[in-house]
């Protein structure tokens, strides 16, 4: 129901690849699959090759989030997937409900850190 696609900040190559990865998810997922584009390693800007900008301005043009994660530093990985998940929770909330206007009646919990393996949906 959702997919990620990651590049390296780093690398402009994996950038470049986003692209073709968007033109397949086009035509081969599911209609309406919910996407989130993230660059990630924003902890090594002495080293980057992509501008934030060029990333912004592409999410925007396939009307999906943009968010710079850092998975060494867990920085934005939590709101990251949080707002995929919520993406997630809405569409289907709609579905169910058969109105797209309507949000889902369920509502993301936080995880609990001493067991980061059990999130919970209410």
């Amino acid at each position: 129901m959702g997919i990620i696609l990651v590049y390296d900040i780093t690398d402009e190559k994996s950038f470049e690849n986003i692209q073709t990865w968007m033109k397949s998810i086009k035509e081969n997922a599911s209609a309406g699959v919910e996407r989130l584009l993230l660059g990630n390693k924003c902890d090594m800007e002495a080293k980057r090759k992509v501008q934030k900008e060029r990333a912004d301005k592409l999410a925007r043009e396939h009307g999906i989030r943009f968010f710079e994660t850092s998975a060494k530093s867990s920085t934005n990985v939590d709101e990251a997937f949080s707002s995929l998940a919520r993406d997630i929770l809405h569409k289907s909330g709609a579905r169910r409900l058969g109105d797209s206007n309507k949000a889902s009646s369920a509502a993301l919990q936080p995880c609990d850190r001493k067991n980061a393996s059990k999130c919970s949906l209410s």
